[in-house]
């Protein structure tokens, strides 16, 4: 007998001796096939579930380029068996019909097509998301309430052969399968619309009620776009559904309310920090996707030009001080912190992040959720911070006037601090500090350096075009007689369209000179800072951006779009 999923799992390291017995354990109580509950239980991702498949059984997976362009067998087989059975009909023109199976195993679904064709089927393993994507494609969004039906009656099975004795954990696990087998619109609802912004790779989901209208907006690659939203029947239970998994109160509809919830969605463990807030038509709903299976990304992998990284590195060796970066929201501030804690995470440093809230969790960090609703806030978290005698202490967001104070007093007292500020430029955030009330002479002597970034969609690699500038505009950029492979957006299958994929960093490294210390002491603007710092060597935001669309990396109207002159 050849080896089955979980053990082909196992033997390539995507499951390990725990998970394997609780499969095991759900498997036999429940008569579930081992693939669905590995995926239920987040255990293992659908693509390494998939090739699991494809090798136990010895067929291919579909890759998204296979699905067919119009619906095959369309006049015979309706999408509500389709999408019931998670099958998708690729090619009916040879002795077979080629089909994609998320379950290759269902008997039931190979044979009633096959009655229904007339030839033998050839099953190809489909991963789920690509395969509901396809049939989105095909046929039109998904309604809520289907697809995940036909579980419902599993979960019965499982909760009865468990009984009461059972361990916690399996508890737990069969109120995982619960969740995936609901059939109530509003969880369908609520599930594929995170599942559907994770296949586009969306950072957000905004859920906004109109007079008369629902409408769901991503942000991919920091763009807002419009999709096709559920029905605004469903608006109050989406609500209610998003407000019981972030544990809010579901009665208060008056005032805002923040918090957090955990999704399975493909196998993936998805974190997303919830907002909720009243408008004039009803609860407006913003949640950030916060995607487990991402690990923080390493320094120079974000994107920074290497004079930079370079920068950022001799105040990130400094034994103390302060290194903020600074940004407006979704701007990659929180991410650049995280990559230069691994940098400097090692066992002769102790390291303390205080943070709201926490993203990512760091090996060998101790990391601090603040809750302010208790009363444990930035300042009362950093007070006690500085007792447990850490080298080096990162702060979330520096909000307000007493969190600035304690974080310039840890710097001076020998601590390297790193933290975020919110405004538009490095020198932006000197003008922040003076205004919380920070002394100038205490700025210049602890303020090592600072990051003001932006985040530039990249062009896409498959459907970019060379370009000429527009004739006056590199003079006016300043890049006349430069040497350059700009590229414009065309738009493509591959990026939905956009022309874009993915993003990259670009920074302006504010190192502060004596000149800029005397300015700083002096109290001049943001502006005359800025000047002073270009002219001492500083690269700007706008510099670094057009550097990269000279590279042909992203587009002039993306740079310009980002950057601000100063």
């Amino acid at each position: 007998m050849g080896k089955g999923v979980v053990d082909i799992l196992a033997e390539r390291g995507k499951l390990d001796a725990a998970a394997v017995a609780r499969v095991r354990g759900v498997q036999g109580s429940s008569g579930e096939r081992a693939a669905a509950i590995v995926t239920r239980l987040g255990l293992a991702g659908e693509g390494d579930v998939a090739a699991a498949l494809a090798a136990e059984l010895g067929i291919t997976v579909v890759a998204p380029e296979d699905y067919p362009g119009r619906p095959v067998l369309a006049d015979k087989v309706t999408e509500s068996f389709l999408r019931k059975a998670r099958v998708l009909p690729l090619s009916n023109s040879g002795p077979r019909l080629t089909l994609a199976m998320v379950d290759p195993h269902d008997r039931t679904a190979i044979e009633a097509l096959q009655a229904l064709v007339g030839k033998p089927i050839a099953p190809r393993v489909a991963v789920a998301a690509e395969l509901e994507a396809a049939l989105d494609r095909l046929y039109g969004t998904r309604r809520p309430g289907e697809g995940l039906g036909r579980i419902a009656g599993a979960f019965d099975r499982l909760e009865h052969a468990l009984g009461r004795d059972d361990k916690e954990r399996q508890r737990a696990d069969v109120e995982r399968v619960r969740e995936a087998g609901a059939d109530a619109p509003a969880i369908q609802a609520v599930q594929a619309l995170v599942a559907r912004a994770l296949a586009a790779r969306a950072s957000d989901i905004h859920i906004e009620p109109g007079a008369d209208r629902l409408s769901v907006r991503l942000r991919v690659d920091g763009v807002l776009g419009e999709i096709d939203p559920p029905a605004a029947a469903l608006h109050g239970a989406i609500v209610g559904r998003i407000k019981v998994l972030a544990r809010l109160d579901v009665a208060e509809r008056r005032l805002p309310q923040d918090g957090r919830a955990r999704f399975i969605v493909g196998g993936r463990e998805v974190d997303v920090r919830v907002s909720i807030m009243p408008s004039v038509h009803g609860e407006s709903v913003a949640l950030r996707l916060l995607d487990r299976a991402q690990a923080p990304l390493a320094l120079d992998r974000l994107g920074f030009s290497s004079a930079t990284l370079d920068g950022l590195a001799r105040a990130l060796i400094r034994p103390n001080g302060l290194v903020l970066v600074t940004g407006p929201t979704g701007s990659g501030k929180t991410t650049t912190l995280y990559a230069a804690l691994g940098q400097l995470a090692a066992p002769e440093r102790k390291i303390v992040s205080v943070e709201d809230p926490v993203e990512y969790q760091v090996p060998d960090i101790t990391q601090i959720q603040v809750k302010p609703e208790i009363g444990l806030g930035f300042p009362v978290v950093l007070r006690s911070v500085l007792r447990h005698d850490p080298d080096v202490i990162m702060v979330g967001e520096i909000r307000d006037s007493e969190t600035a104070q304690i974080a310039i007093q840890a710097a001076l007292t020998g601590h390297l601090v790193l933290a975020t500020l919110h405004t538009n430029s490095a020198t932006g955030s000197i003008a922040r500090l003076l205004d919380m009330g920070v002394p100038g002479y205490l700025v210049t002597a602890t303020l090592g350096a600072v990051l003001g970034q932006r985040l530039v969609r990249r062009l896409c690699p498959s459907c970019s075009q060379p370009m000429e500038a527009p004739p006056g505009l590199l003079e006016r950029l300043g890049l006349s007689g430069e040497r350059h492979g700009l590229r414009r957006p065309v738009g493509c299958k591959a990026c939905a369209g956009t022309g874009y994929a993915g993003r990259v960093a670009i920074g302006e490294l504010l190192a502060l000179t004596p000149g800029l210390q005397q300015l700083v002491v002096e109290g001049k603007d943001a502006a005359t800072l800025h000047a002073a710092a270009c002219a001492g060597g500083m690269r700007d935001l706008r510099a670094e951006g057009l550097t990269l669309a000279l590279a042909g990396a992203t587009s002039l109207e993306e740079v310009l779009r980002v950057t601000n002159p100063i």
